[in-house]
C-alpha cells in the first residue's frame, strides 16, 4: 500500500460519529468485565485449590458421652490419635472455641454448658494421610459414642462448586469476546454502509479493496484498543477498591488478583486490538466483495 492510498483511504473512516463511539464505549464496556470474569476466574480458581489442600489434611471427631464419662472418653479418643500413624497434632476443642463456632446461629451470649453439645477433637493429618476406617474402628472399641468426620460429606461439594465457578470465569471471558466481536463487526459493517459512496468514487481512481479494508481495520483497531484499555484501567481500580480477604472473611472478599496476577488484565487491551483488527477486516472484506 502507498502512502498516498492509505491517506485517501484513512479518510473514509470517521474519526468521530456514531460507529466511533460504539466501537469505543463497547470495548470500554466489555474490557471491564473481562477484568472481573478474570478476577472471578482465579478468585475460585484459589479457593478450590485452597479447600482441596486444605480442608483434606484435617478431619474432626465428635465425641458423645454422659457428662460423668466426657472427659475420660475424650482422653480415649485423645489417646487413640497419639497412637496412630499420620497424625500431625489432635486437641480438644476449648469451650470459648466451640462457643465461637456456634455464635452465628446461637448468638455470642448463648452458654455452650447448657446445650447438649459433644466434644470436638480436631485432627491435623500429615500429608500422608491415616487409614479413617481403622480409626473409627478403633474408637468405637477404645471410645464409644466418638464419630470420626473427615470432611468428605461437605468438602466435594464445595470444591466442585468452585471448581464449576472457575469454568464460568473462563467462559464469561470467551463470551465477552464473542460479544466483542459482534459489536465491532456491526460498527464497521455500519461505517461502510455509511462510506458507500466515497468507497465508489475511491474505487474509480483506482484504490483496491485491501487499501479501502485496511483504512478502516487500522481506525477500528485502534479505537477498540483504546477502549479496551480505558475500561481495563477502570476495572483494576474497582478490584484494587475491594475489601481485603483478611477484613471480612467472605468469598467475595477474596475476589482479586494476587501477585503477578496483577499483570493479567494488561493483557485485554492488546487481545481487544487483535479482536478488533481480525473482526473488522473480516468485515470489510466480506463488505466489499459484496458491493460492487
Amino acid at each position: 500500500m502507498t502512502r498516498r492510498e492509505g491517506g485517501i483511504a484513512d479518510r473514509v473512516v470517521p474519526p468521530t460519529g456514531h460507529t466511533a463511539r460504539l466501537t469505543v464505549f463497547s470495548a470500554g464496556v466489555m474490557a471491564f468485565l473481562a477484568v472481573f470474569a478474570l478476577a472471578l476466574a482465579l478468585a475460585t480458581g484459589r479457593l478450590a485449590d485452597r479447600w482441596a489442600e486444605g480442608l483434606a489434611q484435617t478431619a474432626t471427631i465428635r465425641v458423645t458421652a454422659p457428662a460423668e464419662a466426657l472427659d475420660a472418653r475424650t482422653n480415649a479418643v485423645l489417646e487413640v490419635l497419639r497412637t496412630t500413624p499420620g497424625v500431625e497434632t489432635a486437641r480438644a476443642l476449648p469451650a470459648e472455641e466451640v462457643e465461637a463456632l456456634l455464635a452465628p446461629w446461637f448468638g455470642p451470649d448463648m452458654p455452650v454448658d447448657a446445650l447438649p453439645v459433644p466434644r470436638l477433637v480436631e485432627v491435623e493429618m500429615a500429608r500422608s494421610g491415616f487409614d479413617h476406617e481403622a480409626v473409627q474402628l478403633r474408637l468405637e472399641a477404645e471410645a464409644p459414642g466418638a464419630v470420626l468426620d473427615d470432611h468428605t460429606a461437605w468438602r466435594k461439594p464445595l470444591v466442585s462448586a468452585a471448581s464449576r465457578l472457575r469454568v464460568l470465569g473462563w467462559l464469561s471471558l470467551v463470551l465477552i469476546g464473542a460479544v466483542s466481536t459482534a459489536m465491532i463487526t456491526l460498527a464497521a459493517t455500519a461505517a461502510l454502509a455509511a462510506n458507500g459512496q466515497v468507497i465508489h468514487v475511491l474505487r474509480l481512481i483506482g484504490a483496491r479493496d485491501i487499501t479501502i479494508a485496511t483504512a478502516f481495520v487500522r481506525r477500528f483497531t485502534r479505537r477498540a484498543a483504546l477502549g479496551a484499555a480505558g475500561g481495563t484501567a477502570l476495572g483494576m481500580l474497582a478490584i484494587a477498591a475491594l475489601p481485603d480477604l483478611n477484613a471480612a472473611g467472605g468469598f467475595l472478599t477474596g475476589l482479586g488478583f494476587q501477585g503477578w496476577g496483577w499483570l493479567l488484565p494488561l493483557l485485554i487491551p492488546p487481545v481487544a486490538g487483535a479482536v478488533g483488527f481480525l473482526a473488522t477486516r473480516r468485515a470489510a472484506l466480506r463488505m466489499l466483495r459484496e458491493v460492487r
